[in-house]
């Protein structure tokens, strides 16, 4: 029998938490031939990101992973699975503790942490905590950015996914005309924008329209639209389908699509502007240069993370475009005017562009999360 794993997961309003389990999800069923079920308490926002899903049903079989939705009250009775993750601390039905604990050999029980570039996830990843009152033993998994933590996810195939698709003129164009975006003018920068509400995302729109550059927008519906229409002087929010034009700048609001389609247009682009967990994880992979927005926390804690990440992923370039970079990632997450280092880019670009093909290699030598997580889960049922 196939080896089964239980993924339960709350969804948070940025659908970051399950955009990275719905990944695992399906990566484990895939490469692994594991019997996954994905336990989701939101259906109706798991399905904005998954549209073949059936917000409905209480149980349904989707991209070879049993999705169950996961009821507030009354758990329904169910076996325990020989691993169970819980993804970044939400706590497991009573219930399903109880079946865990009814289990002869208990499951190997994860506990799958946020990502952080931070040198303390190290020797915290792999901690064992023993239940205080259950037979049970929880472990804390950390993905991360060195070889001693649980890796970054990512999907065998995708890399040659990323570079057939990068190399195929024909395919792009037919992937723009088809969200009616026209051929690329002369000397015009594509960027996509993705990112929460933001002043410095209000400045830099107003800054671009002003600017000498041709810069082509791509801004999938989400938490920045309110700062485009007070950028652009619109008295109503912008909507799926609107092309906007403001001097140099020309932007397209384009539908909220699946994690495929959202891949493809990370790829498309020159350049990413993203948020939060997930997409912050697709942007590296995309082998393009990009700009974070991290997720804001109480006294500026996540400040720290964003300089943890800016040191690894910096270490490797020149004094001057590891300033620029970190210039422009500190000025946006600090909500700063960053108009006067933007338009600065074109002077350190060609090398950061470099440093973003290399990058995912880098972080891949010793496997992603996913193998990672299933090497050290081996190990505990041993």
């Amino acid at each position: 029998m196939a080896q089964r794993w239980d993924i339960f997961c709350t969804v948070i309003d940025n659908y970051g938490d399950i955009g990275v389990t719905w990944r695992l999800a399906r990566q484990l069923a895939h490469e692994y031939g594991f019997a996954v079920r994905l336990w989701v308490d939101d259906l109706a926002s798991f399905a904005r990101i998954a549209p073949g899903l059936q917000p409905a049903l209480a149980q349904q079989q989707l991209d070879g992973v049993s999705i169950r939705h996961w009821p507030t009250q009354d758990f329904p009775a169910t076996d325990a699975a020989d691993v169970v993750i819980e993804a970044f601390g939400c706590p497991l039905p009573e219930r399903y503790l109880a079946a865990m604990v009814g289990r002869a050999r208990k499951p190997v029980w994860i506990n799958l942490e946020y990502l952080s570039a931070e040198d303390w996830v190290a020797g915290c990843h792999g901690l064992a905590s023993p239940h205080p009152q259950l037979p049970l033993t929880k472990h804390f998994f950390f993905p991360g950015f060195g070889d001693d933590t649980g890796g970054l996810l990512c999907e065998r195939a995708l890399p040659a996914q990323r570079d057939a698709w990068q190399a195929d003129a024909a395919l792009q164009d037919a992937y723009w005309q088809q969200l009616g975006v026209p051929p690329r003018r002369a000397g015009e920068l594509r960027v996509s924008l993705f990112c929460y509400e933001s002043a410095a995302a209000r400045q830099w729109l107003a800054s671009c329209a002003a600017g000498s550059q041709p810069l082509r927008l791509l801004v999938p519906q989400g938490k920045v639209l309110p700062d485009v229409a007070a950028a652009l002087g619109l008295a109503q929010l912008p909507q799926a389908g609107d092309v906007l034009q403001r001097g140099a700048l020309t932007l397209h609001v384009l539908p909220l699509t699946d994690q495929h389609g959202y891949d493809r247009l990370l790829w498309s682009c020159d350049i990413n502007i993203v948020r939060g967990e997930d997409s912050f994880v697709r942007a590296q992979w995309a082998a393009r240069p990009f700009l974070w927005h991290i997720y804001r926390q109480d006294e500026d804690a996540h400040l720290v993370k964003l300089e943890a990440f800016l040191q690894r992923y910096s270490a490797a370039l020149s004094p001057a475009t590891r300033q620029q970079i970190h210039a422009l990632w500190q000025a946006w997450n600090r909500e700063q005017d960053i108009g006067q280092v933007w338009q600065t880019l074109p002077a350190v670009l060609a090398e950061w562009q470099r440093h973003a093909r290399s990058w995912p290699q880098m972080q891949l030598r010793h496997g992603d999360l996913a193998t990672r997580l299933v090497q050290f889960t081996e190990k505990q049922l041993q």
